[in-house]
C-alpha cells in the first residue's frame, strides 16, 4: 500500500505542485490542510506517516506548534519553508525535525528529503525498540537476581541512566497510617559511580535537622501522575513544593520528571529524576519509561516487599554495592561534570545503533576520541575504524582519496588505489572536518549513505560498501546551509544521531581533573619530578576562558612541565595563565586566541635560545612540524628580536 503523507500548507500553487510530484512518485497524498486544526482533523482521520508541514500557516497556530503534537503522535514531518535563515533553523530545529526543504524545490529535492525523512524515522523507531527490549530484559535479570535491595535499586539506576539523564534519583514514600516511611536515593558522582543518600547524609548536605526534614516530607503534595518540570516550571514548583525546593538547593537541581508505580494498595511508590539541566526532560523520555513502567513496577515491588526496606538512617557504604557498576567503559576521558556525562550516557546509547553519527563542537573538544569510543563500543568493534581529516585534502585529491581511483584516471593514477570506503569496508569511516567537503563531494557521500555503494575515480563498476559514517564538525553547520555552503539533504542524513560535545569553559570543575591527569602524564613522558601545581596557578587555569579546550590545556601543562624547574617539584609553574593578565582596555579583560599562541611561542623559542630545529628545539618542545613553526611566526610577527619590536 503506497505511504500516506499530508500536506500542511496555505499556499494553494505549492501545495498543489508537492501533490503532483509526490502522486507521480507512488505516494498517496490523504489531504491537503492549510491551518493545524484542519491538519488535526486530517491527521485523525487518515493517520499519515508523513507530513509535509509548512512553518507559516493560516490561524493562530504555527508549523511549529503542529510540529509538537505530531512528535508526540510519533508522526515523522518534513519542514516546508520559504527562507533557510539561522533564526528560523534554530526554532525549527528544536522540534527535532526529520527534514527541512526551502522554498522553491524540485522534484528531486522532494523525493530525497522524503527517503531521508523515513530513514530517519525508521531508525528512530528501530533504534526505541531495541532501546526498550534491552532495557526490560535487563530488569527481568534484576527482578530475578539474588541481590539486596539497595544492590537491586543501584542496578536499577544503572540501567536507566544511559536513557533517562539524571544527577539525583530517589524512589519511596512516605509514613502514613497505612505505611511505613520508604525510602532510597543516589547522587551521581561520576560515569557509573553513584553515592547513596540517605537520611543521615541528606540533612548533612541540607544542613537541616530531623524534624525540620519530616515537616519538609509532610507539607510537600504527593505525586499522582507522570510529568515533568522544566526551567520556569520546575522554579514554580519549588515555590509550593518544599521536597522539590531542598533538592535544589542542596544539589543544584533545575528540572525534574516523576512517576508514580502502583505497586501495592497503599499510597503510590514514586520514582523521581532531577537534573542540574534546566530542559533534561521531554515527552519522549515520559512515553519511553511508559512503555517499560509494567517491567520497573514488576522490580519495584520485590524492593518494596523486602521487610528490611526502609528510610535509612544510616548511610549505605559505596564499597557494600557491586562493584561491577563502579567500571569506567571509558578510559581517558577525564572529567566528572554534569555536561560531559550526559555525552557519554548518549554515545553509550548511540555505539549500538547501526546508522551516521554527526559530532559537533570546538576546536579541541575530543571530537575524533568520542568517535574511537563509539567504533569501540559497537557491534562493528573487531573491524577497522578508519579516519579522514577532510580538511587536510586538497579539494582535487578528496574524492579519489575516499572512493579509491582506476589506472590512468588521471595524472600520476599508475596503478588502482583501494579508497578509505573500502578499507572501512565492514566497519567505521570517521570523517572529520566534514564542513569542509566540496558541495560536490558532498552529493555523492550523500548517495554512498543511501545506496551503500561506490564508483573509484575513472571507472564504472559499482563497488557495494558496508561502512557505518561518523562525521565531526567543528563548524556551525546551519549558518553554513544557510550561506549555500552544506547541502541541506546531506546535513540531515548525516544528523540522525548528534552528539554535541561542550566546551571547557562549559565544565569548568573538571579542570582540575585534567591539570592533575596531564602533569602526571608528561612529568613521566619528559622525565620530570613534578608533582603538581600551586593554588594560586589553579585559580589562574579556573578563570582562563580556554577557547582551544581541552588540546590547549594539555599543550599548556606540557610546555609547563617541559620548562619546570626540577628543584621546583613540589609545585608546577604554569606558563599559559601569562597570557591571562588584563590586556589593554577595551578587550574585555580577554586576549585573544592570537596573542595567547604568539605570547606561548615566545616564551619557548626564549626558553630554547630561539633554536627552531632540531632536538631540544622549539618545532619539537610545541610538537609542530618546523615548516609550520616558521610560517606560524612570519604570521604573528614574532622575531629573535620581537621583545624590541613591540
Amino acid at each position: 500500500m503506497p505511504e500516506k503523507i499530508l500536506i500542511v500548507e496555505d499556499e494553494f500553487i505549492v501545495a498543489k505542485h508537492l501533490e503532483s510530484i509526490l502522486e507521480n512518485a507512488g505516494y498517496n497524498v490523504c489531504g491537503i490542510a492549510i491551518s493545524v486544526s484542519k491538519a488535526l482533523e486530517v491527521i485523525e482521520l487518515e493517520d499519515p506517516e508523513l507530513v509535509l508541514l509548512d512553518i507559516y500557516l493560516k490561524g493562530d497556530q504555527t508549523g511549529i506548534d503542529l510540529a509538537y503534537i505530531l512528535n508526540e503522535k510519533g508522526i515523522a514531518f518534513v519542514y516546508l519553508s520559504a527562507n533557510s535563515n539561522q533564526s528560523v533553523l534554530e526554532e525549527a530545529k528544536a522540534t527535532q525535525p526529520y527534514g527541512f526543504m526551502v522554498k522553491p524545490f524540485r522534484e528531486d529535492q522532494v523525493l530525497i528529503a522524503l527517503d531521508i525523512a523515513r530513514y530517519r524515522h525508521r531508525n528512530s523507531l528501530e533504534s526505541n525498540l531495541r532501546k526498550e527490549a534491552i532495557v526490560t530484559e535487563q530488569l527481568g535479570r534484576i527482578k530475578n537476581s539474588v541481590l539486596g535491595y539497595k544492590q537491586v535499586f543501584l542496578s536499577v539506576v544503572t540501567v536507566l541512566q544511559p536513557h533517562i539523564p539524571f544527577d539525583y534519583i530517589e524512589m519511596g514514600r512516605y509514613k502514613t497510617s497505612t505505611s511505613r516511611t520508604q525510602w532510597c536515593s543516589f547522587l551521581r558522582k561520576g560515569f557509573s559511580e553513584y553515592q547513596p543518600i540517605c537520611t543521615r547524609e541528606l540533612l548533612e548536605i541540607a544542613n537541616i535537622t530531623g524534624t525540620e526534614l519530616d515537616n519538609i516530607r509532610k507539607n510537600s503534595a504527593n505525586d499522582v501522575r507522570s510529568t515533568s518540570y522544566n526551567a520556569e516550571d520546575f522554579e514554580k514548583l519549588t515555590r509550593v513544593h518544599p521536597l522539590k525546593k531542598l533538592y535544589a538547593k542542596a544539589f543544584g537541581i533545575r528540572s525534574a520528571m516523576v512517576l508514580p508505580l502502583l505497586v501495592d494498595y497503599a499510597m503510590p511508590f514514586v520514582l523521581s529524576f532531577y537534573s542540574k539541566s534546566e530542559n533534561a526532560y521531554q515527552q519522549h523520555e515520559l512515553q519511553f519509561l511508559g512503555r517499560i513502567q509494567q517491567s520497573l513496577t514488576s522490580v519495584i515491588t520485590r524492593i518494596v516487599a523486602d521487610t528490611d526496606f526502609m528510610d535509612e538512617q544510616q548511610p549505605v557504604k559505596v564499597a557494600d554495592l557491586p562493584a561491577g557498576n563502579l567500571t569506567n567503559i571509558f578510559p581517558g576521558i577525564i572529567g566528572r561534570s554534569q555536561p560531559l556525562l550526559a555525552v557519554l550516557d548518549y554515545v553509550q546509547q548511540v555505539a549500538g545503533a547501526d546508522t551516521s553519527v554527526l559530532i559537533l563542537g570546538e576546536t579541541g573538544t575530543g571530537k575524533e576520541k568520542i568517535a574511537q569510543y563509539i567504533h569501540e563500543l559497537s557491534p562493528r568493534k573487531n573491524k577497522p575504524l578508519v579516519k579522514v581529516n577532510c580538511a587536510a585534502l586538497p579539494f582535487s585529491l578528496i574524492e579519489a582519496e575516499l572512493f579509491g581511483h582506476e589506472k590512468g584516471a588521471f595524472t600520476g593514477a599508475i596503478s588502482r588505489r583501494t579508497g578509505r570506503f573500502e578499507q572501512a569496508n565492514g566497519g567505521t569511516l570517521f570523517l572529520d572536518e566534514i564542513g569542509d567537503v566540496p558541495l560536490d563531494v558532498q552529493v555523492k557521500l550523500l548517495r554512498v549513505l543511501q545506496e551503500k555503494e561506490i564508483e573509484r575515480v575513472g571507472g564504472s563498476e559499482t563497488v557495494r560498501v558496508d561502512v557505518r559514517i561518523i562525521a565531526a564538525t567543528n563548524k556551525n553547520l546551519e549558518k553554513e546551509i544557510a550561506e549555500g555552503r552544506f547541502r541541506m539533504d546531506f546535513y540531515y542524513r548525516l544528523n540522525v544521531f548528534p552528539v554535541l560535545l561542550p566546551p571547557l569553559r562549559k565544565r569548568i570543575e573538571d579542570i582540575p581533573l585534567l591539570v592533575n591527569h596531564f602533569i602526571r602524564l608528561y612529568a613521566e613522558k619528559h622525565h620530570k619530578n613534578v608533582d603538581g601545581i600551586t593554588g594560586e596557578a589553579m585559580d589562574q587555569l579556573m578563570k582562563y576562558d580556554w577557547p582551544g579546550n581541552v588540546r590547549e590545556l594539555e599543550n599548556s601543562i606540557e610546555r609547563s612541565v617541559v620548562l619546570a624547574k626540577d628543584h621546583d617539584m613540589d609545585r608546577v609553574f604554569i606558563q599559559a595563565p601569562q597570557s591571562i593578565e588584563p590586556p589593554e582596555k577595551g578587550r574585555g579583560g580577554v586576549k585573544s586566541i592570537e596573542e595567547v599562541e604568539r605570547e606561548h611561542i615566545r616564551i619557548v623559542l626564549e626558553k630554547c635560545n630561539y633554536k627552531i630545529y632540531g632536538p631540544g628545539g622549539a618545532a619539537e618542545l610545541l610538537n609542530l612540524p618546523p615548516s609550520t613553526l616558521t610560517s606560524k611566526m612570519k604570521k604573528l610577527g614574532i622575531s629573535k628580536d620581537w621583545d624590541s619590536a613591540q
